[in-house]
């Protein structure tokens, strides 16, 4: 009893010292353990049960002591090994260099690899040195492994740098919106259109623009502020006959809804249409039995003209006669054209010329259009001249008067280059209709 007594009054001591040499081993910069067989998963201290242990009867049935003999025979195998513990031995005595072997001529071979030391065994480590040699075989040899000969295999995104350009550039580049590879038509187009990599081809009618006009015109030399007489009275004429052309585009328009004298209808040509639509109505009725008469001598006649036999021979060699003067026609005038043949040449060069000078006139009229505003909607472009006459021209600079608005020059010219339809100002109407009430203030007032 007294030796157990005396046990068990000394063990926590030697727990604290094992767990404070523990400690200061652990913390010391070149300590590893060489047992094999501990798991890390035991060096973890797991969560305990909370007993009381200032009991006597608790301390060996709830004390773990088995971190601290498994670290006290770490310990003591190092000692056994190499004599002490191997965070205080030198680095000369656990490594060397290995420079090589050397064969019975004294040459020195190639130096071998050293694997490093390792606490715990390494799993796999005959295959991955199997698979170690054979590819330091086939490196001498000059074969690549197949891992590396796909990274080599695959070429780099060719990245080129573009200057910026302005997004109003119709000859610019097409370019994915989000920053995609464009896709090549190198690859097969079937399978392009299958998988929809293949991107839409652009139309080449929107790389052209749409009017040859510039976007800022310059005036003409009579719209100037001083301008001289010629120039001024050429503007002049202009813009006259601009007002011209329209005022005979509005008698047009009155003549075509005006209501002819003609189609009056009068007292005398409403009598003169009742009567001879009396009249035809007689005669109708008198001309039917007539007709019934004449549809009766026709079929006697009909039945009557039957032809004889005679008579149809020699209407079929009649026929065959013609055929035959015809073929012989036909066949003396393809003999003439031979002797034509100059002439014929001539007219088709002739014809040629004329198709030349169409096509060529046809061209002209088309660049012609170019600069004139086409019609895109249901209104025509109506040019507006901003002329100022003769009494109206300024002196000076300081008598000049701004005139017009470049908000609605700018609006104009987008209308004459095509870019938009020509619109009307939205009238306003009232759905409701506006009540007029007095108020009681109004009315005591007044």
């Amino acid at each position: 009893n007294s030796s157990s007594i005396t046990f068990n009054q000394t063990l926590p001591f030697k727990m604290a010292a094992a767990r404070r040499l523990k400690r200061v081993a652990v913390s010391q910069p070149g300590f590893l353990g060489l047992k094999s067989n501990v798991k890390p998963s035991e060096l973890v201290s797991s969560r305990r049960k909370r007993v009381n242990k200032n009991k006597k009867k608790n301390w060996n049935r709830h004390s773990d002591i088995h971190d601290v003999e498994d670290f006290l025979e770490d310990i003591r195998h190092q000692e056994r090994t190499t004599g002490g513990l191997l965070s205080e031995k030198p680095d000369d005595s656990l490594f060397f260099l290995d420079v090589g072997q050397t064969d019975k001529a004294g040459n020195e071979g190639k130096a071998s690899l050293v694997s490093p030391v390792t606490a715990y065994q390494q799993p796999n480590a005959k295959k991955l040195r199997r698979i170690a040699q054979k590819a330091e075989q086939l490196a001498a040899k000059g074969v690549l492994p197949r891992r590396q000969r796909r990274l080599l295999s695959r070429r780099p995104a060719e990245k080129t740098v573009k200057k910026a350009e302005a997004n109003n550039n119709p000859d610019r580049d097409f370019y994915a919106m989000w920053g995609e590879e464009k896709v090549t038509d190198s690859a097969d187009p079937w399978y392009l259109q299958q998988t929809g990599k293949k991107l839409v081809q652009r139309p080449e009618k929107l790389n052209q623009k749409p009017s040859v006009l510039p976007a800022v015109e310059v005036i003409a030399p009579g719209g100037s502020y001083n301008p001289d007489f010629l120039s001024h009275q050429a503007l002049l004429q202009e813009a006259h006959d601009v007002e011209v052309q329209k005022q005979k585009q509005e008698d047009k328009l009155q003549r075509q809804l005006a209501f002819r004298k003609e189609d009056r209808a009068t007292e005398v040509q409403t009598i003169i249409s009742a009567v001879a639509a009396c009249l035809y109505e007689d005669e109708d009725e008198a001309a039917a039995p007539n007709e019934d008469e004449a549809d009766s001598a026709l079929g006697a006649i009909a039945v009557a003209a039957k032809k004889t036999e005679r008579q149809r021979k020699k209407e079929k060699a009649e026929k065959m006669k013609t055929q035959q003067q015809q073929a012989s026609r036909r066949q003396t005038e393809r003999q003439q054209q031979l002797f034509q043949l100059r002439s014929i040449k001539s007219s088709i060069k002739q014809q040629e010329l004329q198709t030349k000078a169409r096509r060529m006139k046809r061209k002209a009229r088309q660049e012609a259009q170019k600069a004139l505003p086409r019609r895109l909607g249901k209104l025509k472009y109506a040019q507006d001249l901003e002329v100022q006459l003769s009494d109206e021209l300024a002196a000076s600079l300081r008598q000049l008067k701004p005139e017009g608005s470049v908000l609605k020059d700018r609006f104009k010219s987008l209308q004459k280059r095509n870019l938009i339809e020509p619109r009307e100002r939205a009238k306003f109407k009232r759905r409701l209709k506006v009540k007029y009430v007095e108020k009681r203030a109004f009315r005591q007032i007044t």
